[in-house]
């Protein structure tokens, strides 16, 4: 079965940090480009980060910029997004996704039909 999880959400006061982990099974996880997303309440879900299949690159929203990491340990099927200096703003349930070696600059705009159950970050201020 065909499975992205995420976790490693909670409870942070403004200036603080958090690790969102999204982990795969049930496909080459290797070969998809990884993107994270987030959705705030009464707003659309917005593009967050990205990194490619072979974790050579990156790209991030402006608003997360310099703030956010993302990265991937492939023998773990595993997707990072290190968070820090969180703001209220990020205050938002962020989910991942992945597309099959899709370049990096396609992410923000891909159209995924389905998507995990999120993991819940609320940053206090």
């Amino acid at each position: 079965q065909v499975q992205l999880v995420e976790s490693g959400g909670g409870l942070v006061q403004a200036g603080g940090s958090l690790r969102l982990s999204c982990t795969a099974s049930g496909f080459t996880f290797r070969e998809y480009t990884t993107g994270w997303f987030r959705q705030a309440p009464g707003k659309g879900r917005e593009f967050v980060a990205v990194i490619s299949w072979n974790g050579g690159s990156t790209a991030y929203a402006d608003s997360v910029k310099g703030r956010f990491t993302v990265f991937r340990e492939n023998a773990k099927n595993a997707v990072y997004l290190q968070m820090n200096s969180l703001k209220p703003e990020d205050t938002a349930v962020y989910y991942c996704n992945a597309g099959l070696f899709m370049p990096v600059q396609n992410m923000a705009g891909a159209n995924f039909h389905s998507w995990g159950q999120g993991t819940q970050v609320t940053v206090s201020s």
